[in-house]
């Protein structure tokens, strides 16, 4: 699934690229703990910011990156808990933050995921071929910047009608921006566009963030440790560990679910919820329709989509997150929910939640209340990124709907916050989670050159999907034999 096979000459060219850039690759071990990354490395990048198109900020592709702009070391897992006050549940809900990865969402890594095998294997070579990142948003930006760092030429492919900040970031980094058809529910367009480059005659490598798993083993490897990690300090009570309850996440991709798997390895209690716009309920319904809710495509099921160990889907209604971004960011929603005792620190973060952030933490509190959870459990979901990419959907509102007053705050928490109830929602029975995996076979079989016998390993072999964590150590074996070649490592570390 993650071939591994070495390609000696396109190997070369990549190293003498790596070399000529003066690039050095971290391994997915150091992104999980940067505290791995060597010295130098760590004294070199407080010269550098955080979006800054160096190869250096390939080291800062973590969960634990200092929470600066400009010239930050490493810390612990950058998240947030969100409290009763503010949720209108008992269990505490952990959002991690994706905003301290450069481009300012965690998508970056899984673009990664997908890129780095293949060019330390010489599968992919930087000084012949483009990489052609298609997606809904920020995987197309993660992978535009990643390719910049590593020297490969990028094509940025997403719908037309997503927020205008994507663009203008996207034409300051990407080698080509391509525009599909729609918005965020149009992901066969994105596909379609996929085999019209495949069949252009140019050279170019399509890394499909829904059906590579290098996406799942980096949130595998990466993400789910972070988890770990951030609720360790906040298990307390009379049961401890029991008190993690879930992992709840957009379905997007497939690829943050794959933390969910990490968790439920590690907590085997837990459960994971997938969650989607209640406005196209592919999974809750084999649904279909067009929604507001930015960067969690669907019309299908991600071919990386562990579905057999998916316990529930949740829907969320689009207007509940962008009245809820309007909440948290606007002055009378800020002072809002300071009158209401909200902790002004916490008030102050809440800008680290993007439009699917939102929903993500909406999710999250319909799978608190669905299963009655008290007040220490724990739920963690994650802000894929911040409101950095969503100025402009708030200037719309304000221009459609006019100004936001005390009103309309009272109103956004009440009802979509403290009135988030117990429908549209399914746990998943043994043959619901076959009725999701099934769906696959309409895109990915028919559509898109999967074969009927994976589909079936997928559902019947039970080491295909824990097979793939086991890649890690040898990626990361390619990844220091790579450095090694290129020879800057040394050098850097002799240099101190």
């Amino acid at each position: 699934m993650i071939d591994l096979t070495v390609n000696e000459q396109r190997l070369e060219h990549s190293v003498a690229r790596a070399r000529e850039r003066g690039i050095v690759i971290p391994t997915l071990a150091q992104m999980r703990d940067p505290s791995l990354v060597p010295e130098p490395i760590r004294r070199r990048l407080q010269g550098v910011g955080l979006w800054d198109l160096n190869p250096l900020n390939l080291f800062r592709i973590t969960w634990k990156n200092e929470p600066t702009a400009s010239g930050g070391g490493f810390n612990g897992v950058n998240h947030i808990v969100l409290p009763s006050e503010l949720t209108g549940v008992k269990a505490r809900i952990v959002v991690l933050a994706g905003k301290w990865f450069p481009t300012g969402a965690h998508k970056v890594g899984a673009a990664f995921g997908c890129l780095v095998p293949r060019l330390v294997t010489g599968q992919f070579d930087p000084t012949t071929q483009k990489a052609a990142w298609p997606s809904t948003g920020n995987y197309c930006r993660g992978g535009a910047y990643d390719s910049a760092l590593l020297g490969c030429a990028s094509i940025a492919i997403l719908p037309e009608g997503m927020s205008r900040e994507r663009f203008e970031w996207l034409n300051s980094v990407a080698g080509e921006v391509i525009k599909t058809p729609g918005t965020e529910s149009n992901v066969k367009e994105i596909f379609d566009k996929c085999w019209e480059l495949r069949q252009s005659g140019d050279d170019i490598v399509i890394f499909n963030q829904f059906d590579e798993f290098g996406n799942y083993l980096w949130h595998y490897s990466v993400t789910g440790p972070a988890i770990e990690e951030a609720i360790s300090p906040l298990l307390s009570g009379p049961r401890g560990e029991r008190h993690v309850k879930g992992v709840v996440m957009a379905t997007g991709s497939g690829g943050t679910l794959a933390s969910g798997d990490y968790i439920k390895a590690r907590y085997p209690w837990a459960r994971i919820a997938a969650s989607e716009a209640l406005e196209c309920p592919t999974l809750l319904m084999n649904g279909f329709g067009d929604h507001r809710i930015e960067g969690i495509g669907d019309k299908h099921v991600p071919w990386i989509h562990n579905v057999k160990n998916t316990d529930m889907v949740v829907a969320v209604a689009d207007e509940s997150p962008m009245s809820l971004i309007r909440l948290f960011n606007e002055p009378a929603g800020k002072e809002y929910l300071a009158g209401r005792g909200i902790d002004a620190a916490l008030i102050d973060k809440l800008d680290l939640l993007g439009i699917s952030g939102a929903a993500n933490v909406l999710a999250a509190v319909k799978f608190a209340k669905h299963y009655e959870l008290g007040e220490h459990d724990l739920v963690v979901t994650v802000a894929t990124d911040s409101m950095e990419m969503y100025g402009s959907r708030l200037e719309e509102m304000r221009e459609a709907r006019g100004e936001f007053g005390p009103v309309d705050a009272a109103v956004a928490f009440e009802r979509h916050m403290l009135g988030q109830g117990l429908d549209n929602m399914l746990e998943l029975s043994h043959w619901d989670r076959k009725r999701v995996h099934n769906l696959k076979y309409y895109t990915w079989v028919e559509q898109q050159g999967k074969t009927y016998e994976e589909i079936q390993a997928q559902w019947h072999d039970e080491d295909y999907w824990e097979s793939i964590p086991r890649a890690m150590p040898e990626i990361d074996r390619l990844i220091s034999d790579f450095n090694d070649r290129v020879g800057l490592l040394g050098t850097i570390l002799a240099e101190g």
